[in-house]
């Protein structure tokens, strides 16, 4: 069995709200093990046969779609993946954890096109800086994710023309640690 993390996308939005226990009875229903949630946000941490975790995205949005009637993406990474995302630093002079800024990770499906990227690069401003690293975006904010003029996520799937989930440092970095690779 391999462990895995599903990230999924609003999970609780639009008047939805499906609680943790029941997130993870669903889970169990697909036939997943040691199922746990970490926080209330729509991370699930679960056990599967060894498999391809696109294919394991495929099957969590398609039973879920079938279980809740509606679709949630779904974000699959390997503790691995995680550990290696929590530990990159794409801005070694920034400081994410002073007050008044924020670093945030976009994860993706699969890496952006060039094309894609460069227009991602060049809504850059003083306030808000991004990074490509792999399959994730890293979006260091100096000011609060509200007051950024690019606050709506959908401003970033658009530009990159493709669908995400985002969750702050401090999440991604309790989790790879909460849940090292084995």
């Amino acid at each position: 069995m391999s462990r895995y993390i599903a990230l999924l996308r609003a999970i609780n939005v639009g008047g939805r709200t499906v609680k943790m226990d029941c997130l993870r009875a669903l889970f169990e229903a697909m036939g997943f093990e040691d199922v746990a949630t970490f926080i209330a946000s729509g991370n699930v941490i679960f056990d599967a046969p060894a498999s391809d975790p696109r294919a394991l995205e495929r099957r969590i949005e398609e039973e879920l779609c079938t279980m809740l009637g509606y679709e949630v993406m779904t974000f699959v990474r390997t503790p691995a993946e995680l550990a290696a995302i929590a530990a990159h630093r794409p801005f070694p002079r920034e400081d994410p954890d002073a007050a008044g800024n924020a670093l945030y990770i976009a994860f993706l499906k699969e890496a952006p096109p060039d094309a894609a990227q460069s227009q991602m690069l060049a809504l850059q401003t003083p306030t808000d800086l991004f990074h490509f690293h792999d399959r994730e975006l890293y979006w260091f904010l100096r000011t609060k994710l509200s007051e950024s003029s690019l606050f709506s996520g959908s401003v970033l799937e658009k530009t990159l023309g493709a669908p995400m989930t985002m969750r702050n440092i401090t999440t991604v970095r309790k989790l790879a640690n909460k849940y090292p690779p084995r």
